[in-house]
């Protein structure tokens, strides 16, 4: 199973570059951030031409998110962030394909910051906190999958950090948002299958960033412990960016085990082993 996150920025604008994707790569699931266009203007046709059911969430001129599901319809588990009722931004979600529980969401940017932006970002950032770890705890296997608006790291995540000092990406409340989400448990996927490696997922239009290869990994896709163990592999499709007149984004994207396989493997091994082994769940911080 493929599931992969894609900043479009501009599904309209960027619907050929788009639908090149879907039939080079064939994602079973594909989250699309950054539609920029209402829910009338969502080009479904096309997607369910190009052989994916769909479930979106527009807004006009900016926002938006989707959840695309090859050869099937995504069950709508949720539509928005709960946690304020007044938050109309059209930014999470929710969905289960093939048994997973996927969320698609777009983290806002927070720039300029300081700055009532930046508090946007950090009290969106607090209830995706409190939701996903109820996710987490569900039971069910989840991936939380999207533009997150926050590097990590200094080291493997950005090219330079000088230039991006005061950026609300690399401030030190973005990356402790960050940092308290994977202590529920979450496994950062790219990471986990690239664990040396500077990758980024995103490259600006300013100052021949793509040409250079001076980027940032800001696309995310966190999987809870019933998925973590059936992590394959996990990259970015670089040359969705390379498109005449492409998004500043990548196509970032994991592999799944099936459920089958992987309960295949597991008791090959303990068979061999002569026992029974119990999955070790990863250590969870709980927040308040």
């Amino acid at each position: 199973m493929k599931i992969a996150t894609f900043n479009v920025n501009g599904i309209r604008s960027r619907l050929a570059s788009l639908l090149q994707w879907l039939d080079r790569e064939q994602p079973d699931v594909a989250c699309l951030q950054e539609l920029k266009a209402p829910d009338d203007a969502f080009p479904i046709d096309a997607i369910r031409a190009a052989g994916y059911g769909a479930l979106w969430h527009g807004q006009r001129s900016w926002n938006g998110v989707a959840i695309l599901a090859r050869g099937a319809e995504p069950v709508e588990s949720r539509r928005g962030l709960p946690g304020d009722r007044s938050d109309v931004q059209s930014r999470y979600l929710e969905a289960a394909v093939d048994g997973v529980i996927v969320g698609c969401l777009y983290l806002p940017n927070g720039n300029p910051q300081p700055g009532p932006k930046f508090d946007y970002k950090l009290a969106w950032f607090e209830r995706l906190i409190r939701h996903a770890a109820k996710l987490y705890d569900s039971g069910h296997p989840v991936v939380l999958a999207g533009d997150y608006n926050v590097v990590p790291t200094d080291e493997l995540d950005i090219y330079n950090p000088r230039s991006w000092r005061k950026d609300a990406l690399l401030q030190p409340e973005s990356r402790e948002c960050y940092a308290r989400l994977l202590d529920q448990g979450w496994v950062d996927s790219l990471r986990v299958a690239h664990p040396d490696e500077k990758i980024f997922t995103f490259w600006d239009y300013f100052r021949r960033h793509w040409e250079t290869n001076s980027g940032l990994r800001i696309d995310h896709l966190l999987l809870n412990a019933e998925l973590a163990p059936r992590l394959r592999s996990a990259g970015v499709d670089r040359w969705v960016r390379d498109l005449p007149g492409a998004s500043d984004h990548a196509p970032t994207w994991i592999v799944l085990d099936s459920p089958r396989a992987k309960k295949n493997s597991a008791s090959k091994r303990n068979s061999k082993a002569g026992k029974t082994v119990a999955p070790k769940r990863p250590r969870r911080t709980r927040t308040a």
